[in-house]
C-alpha cells in the first residue's frame, strides 16, 4: 500500500507584538500551522510562517 505525499502550501505574515494572539488564532481558525516565528524589521515587528495542507 502506498500513501499520498502531502502537499503544503506556505505563507509569510507579519505578526505585531502588541497583536499576537488575535493574529494568530486568525491564521489558525484558517488552517494555518505555524512553523517558525523568527525578528522582523524591528522590536515591535516578527515574521511568521506558516503551513497548511493543499486540499484537492
Amino acid at each position: 500500500m502506498v500513501r499520498a505525499m502531502t502537499k503544503w502550501e506556505y505563507l509569510t505574515a507579519p505578526i505585531l507584538t502588541h497583536a499576537a494572539k488575535q493574529i494568530l488564532d486568525n491564521f489558525g481558525a484558517d488552517g494555518w500551522e505555524l512553523v517558525q516565528v523568527a525578528p522582523g524589521m524591528n522590536p515591535e515587528n516578527l515574521v511568521g510562517y506558516f503551513k497548511r495542507p493543499v486540499e484537492g
